[in-house]
């Protein structure tokens, strides 16, 4: 099922309507219940809850209620409520036997000594920095503790839309965050503060989740259906053509890993057309060395492929290719030298733009810190201004159509390697030369090379390279589709 990425704007939208329908007491009854429940992976001993004044401190008083019913040892320090709901709280807390501790610096460093475990229910999904001096020595004394801590929705002093964690934030052991996933706890730094995220669905009306939510988050039994099965009678015809269109000297490893990735994702035959002499690193691909772009395109204009991937390793006549390429409107993946801001505006619905955050950086004209701050932003933005659907590369890729924006799942830090990007272009062209939608080929494609990175770090540790990962595709593919 497709878990979905909500920012404050969209849970206040949600919140807005459970509260409407009298609705919102339960739903932070259920938040503060799966708290508790993180709260049990721990080993025995006293809890420490810290509660801020709005509903997030709620949600950590909830969960002191659970806890103690259940026989554990808690204390609450908590700030003076400014929610209902948080004041509510605080007397049903009062009503089971619990008192509750004015939230301090010092109380936290005095009663978190003897704590098994910490919940940071400080600041929830609607805070901004940046942080009143103190709050600031609050979570300060709440990283200084010296026991874990279990972060409420997210880790306190996070920005929910930022990939960046400033200073001061929560550095949590783990984070229960609650009806969909934070931006923050998916990309940048900001991600690597939240530890190990739950995610606690909550039983709220579906349709009003998925009506604010800002993007999906497609399980892999979901990403699994897009890819394409073969048939009984099929033969490399109908498996789709693929055509390379890429490498100068210098750079002939980047179509031919383009290629490998191809062929591994199911093309039925893959042609590498170039100027420069390919090495042959699969006898299956098919080396086609012209004289230049000029006389190629006088002998490719009479076919026409499945599909086109276009710009790896392509040097200085890259987009005047790519411009030539675009003009046949066939499926076509964009990557790499292709990938050049006059050619925004002549994109058709069947491309597909791979950047990533540097060629991102030049095709909307900004830094390359702004769009890896704000991923979903930068993926939405690109698609706007390119056209088709926009694969935002990065760990993890955002995909960005018509339809909506898509977070990948997965994948390994030991990707970061050279020809990576031009394995999955590889795997997107021949997803598309298979016959799916651009949309289905990015969103299938980039969570089969993730899975193919996974892999291929479980036999190899570190230094992946990206001829680890093609090797792998065809067992990410059985991951994710199943036996043929």
């Amino acid at each position: 099922m497709t878990e979905l990425v909500l920012g404050p704007r969209e849970a206040g939208a949600v919140d807005a309507r459970l509260a409407q329908a009298a609705l919102l007491d339960l739903a932070m009854e259920e938040a503060g219940a799966a708290v508790a429940a993180a709260a049990r992976n721990y080993p025995d001993g006293p809890v420490l809850l810290l509660a801020g004044g709005g509903a997030n401190g709620g949600d950590a008083l909830v969960a002191a209620r659970h806890l103690h019913v259940q026989g554990r040892e808690v204390t609450v320090l908590a700030a003076p409520p400014t929610h209902e709901l948080a004041r509510l709280n605080r007397r049903r807390l009062r009503a089971v036997g619990v008192s509750i501790r004015f939230l301090t610096p010092e109380a936290v460093q005095r009663f978190a000594r003897g704590a098994a475990l910490l919940v940071d229910g400080l600041l929830g999904t609607g805070f901004r920095p940046p942080l009143r001096p103190p709050l600031a020595t609050l979570i300060e004394a709440v990283n200084a503790a010296g026991c874990p801590v279990l972060s409420i929705d997210l880790p306190s002093g996070l920005d929910a839309l930022s990939a960046e964690a400033p200073l001061p934030a929560v550095q949590a052991d783990s984070t229960v965050t609650l009806m969909g996933w934070k931006p923050a706890l998916l990309f940048g730094t900001a991600a690597a503060r939240a530890g190990r995220v739950t995610l606690a669905p909550l039983t709220v009306p579906p349709g009003w989740v998925h009506e604010a939510a800002l993007a999906g988050r497609p399980a892999d039994a979901e990403v699994g259906a897009l890819l394409p099965r073969r048939q009984p009678d099929a033969h490399k015809g109908t498996a789709g053509h693929v055509w390379v269109l890429g490498g100068h000297p210098g750079t002939t490893g980047a179509p031919a890993m383009t290629g490998v990735g191809a062929l591994r994702a199911g093309a039925g035959l893959v042609s590498v057309h170039s100027l420069a002499d390919i090495p042959l690193v699969m006898p299956e691909l098919m080396i086609r060395r012209h004289r230049s772009w000029a006389s190629a395109f006088s002998t490719m204009e009479s076919q026409r492929p499945d599909a086109v991937v276009v710009g790896m390793g392509l040097g200085p006549q890259a987009a005047e290719v790519a411009r030539r390429v675009l003009s046949w409107e066939v499926p076509t993946v964009l990557d790499a030298d292709a990938l050049q801001p006059e050619l925004a505006g002549l994109g058709h619905a069947s491309c597909l733009w791979t950047p990533h955050p540097g060629e991102a950086a030049r095709l909307l004209n900004t830094s390359t810190a702004e769009l890896t701050r704000h991923p979903l932003d930068a993926a939405r933005a690109l698609q706007q201004r390119l056209g088709g659907v926009v694969v935002f590369k990065g760990g993890p890729s955002v995909v960005a159509h018509e339809g909506g924006l898509s977070v990948a799942r997965g994948g390994h830090p030991g990707m970061a390697s050279a020809g990576m990007g031009d394995t999955l272009s590889g795997v997107l062209g021949a997803l598309l030369g298979q016959g799916l939608l651009p949309w289905a080929a990015a969103v299938a494609g980039v969570r089969l090379h993730a899975r193919a990175g996974e892999r291929a770090a479980a036999t190899h540790g570190y230094g992946l390279s990206a001829s680890d990962v093609a090797q792998e595709l065809g067992g990410a593919w059985r991951d994710l589709r199943g036996p043929s």
